[in-house]
């Protein structure tokens, strides 16, 4: 492999749109340009907040211009001075790093901020060896971990792939589960419903029956169509959702009209209206094969407000566009009753201090078992007759 020089950027702007969107591509609305930097750019992904960016950049020499450089690879990188929107659990890692007199934070991260959804993490130019890049990136790293005094790097929500490839570089390896929703070819949500055993379809149709007696309906708009109001309503539903739960949303309003004004195509917000009010939202994002369901806000508590505006709809505008699966977000076991089926989720982590690491991996393996045997229960409970189970 020809050399390569490895550096770490603090903004997605010394890369450029141009140059990461090459790489990462624009088919998965989370790990492209627009998104990562709107973070930043609206001070979401900063060293305040705990996500101070350090993206990893890789190049070689061009042969026809001995003054330019070639991308060859890109990683989101942040320095971390806690654990807050990751959805990776750790705390018990730093509480035990704490009980011994030890920093566990700062740490270095690669995810995508707020967003635990399975998907490319290295972006390497094609024709190029991943697990030598791999190793590259992983080698100045922990290069880089050592000078800052870092604790470890984390990878979060790779794909199966990457999780393999870091696994191969002896990076501890970490599996969890989530819940996703796949599109069998449904010609209509009821056909979805004749999928399930009675008892279960018979409970879907009383929740939404039970919505539509309140008078509730429900407005799609696409991201171009989102008014000035319908974000301002989405924003105060989504921040009083969380204020319910005695905590802030991570994002600010800034954040969701930027994306709605630099990714309109990916964006979906579906509103929940009872007396000509909106009183919930949910918003999406999608590419041309997927839905993803991400943030959701209500202005009152409703028994099955939720289901229906963030699965029901969710489900049946995938229908309506052919889109082949909806992940719907992490954990939610009620979400097995509604169709969603068990899968894999993945992690890899790196730790410096030998003794942790050796704990950890004892850990990691032990829970991996636990994981195994619940994804296992999980998919004995799905709702679907014998011959549609997966």
């Amino acid at each position: 492999m020809e050399e390569l020089s490895v550096i770490f950027v603090d903004s997605i702007e010394d890369i450029g749109r141009e140059e990461w969107n090459a790489l990462s591509g624009t088919e998965n609305p989370f790990i492209r340009y627009e998104f990562l930097h709107s973070l930043e750019f609206t001070g979401c992904t900063i060293e305040k907040t705990g996500w101070k960016p350090m993206h990893v950049w890789v190049t070689k020499q061009k042969a026809e211009a001995k003054f330019e450089k070639e991308t060859v690879a890109i990683m989101p990188l942040y320095l971390k001075n806690n654990s807050w929107g990751e959805y990776v659990f750790d705390w018990s890692w730093a509480d035990a790093y704490a009980r011994y007199g030890l920093n566990y934070y700062p740490k270095l991260v690669t995810s995508i901020p707020f967003t635990p959804s399975v998907g490319p993490r290295v972006f390497i130019k094609s024709g190029i060896s991943n697990l030598e890049v791999m190793a590259l990136i992983f080698k100045n790293v922990k290069a880089k971990a050592e000078v800052l005094a870092a604790s470890s790097w984390h990878i979060l929500f790779p794909s199966k792939e990457e999780y393999q490839c870091l696994k191969a570089l002896n990076i501890s390896a970490r599996i969890a589960t989530q819940f996703h929703w796949y599109n069998k070819g449904y010609a209509s949500f009821e056909c979805f419903l004749e999928t399930l055993n009675s008892r279960k379809r018979k409970a879907i149709k009383k929740e939404r029956a039970e919505i539509k007696s309140e008078g509730i309906v429900f407005r799609r708009t696409e991201g171009r169509g989102i008014s000035e109001e319908q974000w301002a309503n989405f924003f105060l539903f989504y921040q009083t959702t969380y204020s319910a739960r005695g905590m802030q949303g991570y994002l600010e309003i800034d954040f969701f009209l930027k994306i709605a004004e630099c990714m309109p195509d990916q964006i979906l917000l579906i509103n929940a209206i009872c007396d000509e009010k909106d009183i919930a939202a949910a918003l999406f994002f999608k590419s041309k094969e997927k839905l993803f369901g991400r943030y959701w806000g209500s202005r009152y508590e409703q028994q099955f407000l939720h289901f229906e505006t963030c699965y029901y709809q969710g489900q049946e505008y995938a229908i309506e566009h052919n889109l082949k699966s909806f992940d719907s977000g992490a954990q939610g076991e009620h979400k097995i009753q509604r169709g969603f089926e068990p899968i894999f989720t993945y992690s890899n982590h790196w730790i410096a201090n030998k003794k942790f690491s050796d704990a950890i991996d004892e850990f990691v393996g032990e829970e991996r078992g636990h994981i195994l045997r619940y994804r296992e229960e999980a998919e004995s409970l799905l709702p679907f007759k014998k011959t549609q189970s997966s």
